[in-house]
C-alpha cells in the first residue's frame, strides 16, 4: 500500500513513516525539504499519485493567530483538493483534544477549522486528536515565564509521548476510515502546573512553579475539561515520569 506522510521528516511524522515502512508499506515521507509542499502545491500531486492513504501530521512554522489559520486552511484545502484528483481512498489527520473548546485559542480556531475542512469533503477520513505531547513541555514552560518564576494553569492534562502517538497514527492508517474523531492521550491525568514543576526538577532548574488560574495556554484560560479527553480513549502507554528519565539518560 503506498501512503503519503505530509509532514513526514517531523517530531511525529518521522516516527510514522519508520513504523510504517516497517510493516513493509510504501511510504513517501513529504515535507517541503523533499520537494512536496501543500501551501504552494509544489510536488503535491506527484506526490499523492497513486496513493492509497494520505497521513497529515504537519504543523504550522507559525502559532501567530492570523498566520496559523491561513496555514492550515491553505495546506488542507490545497491537500484534499489534490487528494480527490488522485483518487486516495482514507485521510488521516493529527488534530488536539480541545481543538472544539477553547475559541479563544487562535492555535485551537486553526486546528477546528482543519478539521471542519476534512468532515465537509468527501473523502473518507479519520481524525485523531491528541492530547499534548510530553515533548512540548519545554516550550510550555518557558514560554510561561514571568521574572523569576514559572505561572501556569493548575487544570488537568492528559500527555503523551510522541511515540505513542506516532503509533496510534501509523495503526489509523492501516485500518478503515472511521469517518470520525479517535481521541488518544497518555496512561495519568497530571496538573499543568505539576507537569512544568517535575520537568524543571528534572533539569535541575530550580525556578518556583506558580499555580494560576488564569494562566493563559495558547491564548486561552483551562479547567480540568479543556484539554483532557472524553470518556474511553485510546491510551498511551509511556508515563511522563517515565519519559523524563529514559530522555536525561539518552542525553
Amino acid at each position: 500500500m503506498k501512503i503519503v506522510v505530509i509532514g513526514g521528516t517531523g517530531l511525529v511524522g518521522s516516527k510514522v513513516v519508520g513504523l510504517l515502512r516497517g510493516k513493509g508499506h510504501d511510504v513517501l515521507a513529504a515535507s517541503p525539504n523533499t520537494g512536496v509542499n501543500t501551501i504552494t502545491r509544489v510536488g503535491l500531486a506527484e506526490a499523492l499519485s497513486n496513493a492509497d492513504v494520505v497521513v497529515d501530521v504537519a504543523n504550522s512554522p507559525s502559532f501567530e493567530d492570523g498566520a496559523v489559520l491561513k496555514f492550515f486552511e491553505t495546506a488542507g484545502r490545497n491537500l484534499l483538493a489534490a487528494e480527490a484528483a488522485a483518487g486516495v481512498g482514507h485521510h488521516v489527520a493529527l488534530s488536539v483534544v480541545g481543538a472544539d473548546r477553547l475559541p479563544e485559542s487562535g492555535y485551537m480556531r486553526a486546528k477546528f477549522a482543519q478539521e471542519k475542512l476534512i468532515q465537509a469533503s468527501n473523502i473518507p477520513f479519520t481524525i485523531v486528536r491528541s492530547t499534548q505531547f510530553f515533548e512540548f513541555v519545554d516550550a510550555i514552560t518557558q514560554s510561561a515565564a514571568d521574572r523569576n518564576a514559572i505561572r501556569l494553569s493548575p487544570a488537568l492534562l492528559q500527555p503523551i509521548a510522541s511515540d505513542d502517538v506516532a503509533a496510534a497514527v501509523a495503526d489509523a492508517a492501516l485500518s478503515k476510515p472511521a469517518n470520525g474523531i479517535v481521541e488518544i492521550a497518555g496512561p495519568e491525568k497530571i496538573p499543568l502546573d505539576e507537569l512544568g514543576r517535575l520537568y524543571l526538577a528534572n533539569k535541575a532548574d530550580s525556578r518556583p512553579v506558580v499555580a494560576d488560574v488564569h494562566a493563559r495556554y495558547f491564548g486561552t484560560e483551562l479547567d480540568d475539561t479543556s484539554l483532557t479527553p472524553a470518556e474511553a480513549p485510546l491510551l498511551g502507554v509511556t508515563r511522563f515520569e517515565d519519559w523524563l528519565r529514559r530522555s536525561s539518560a539518552e542525553a
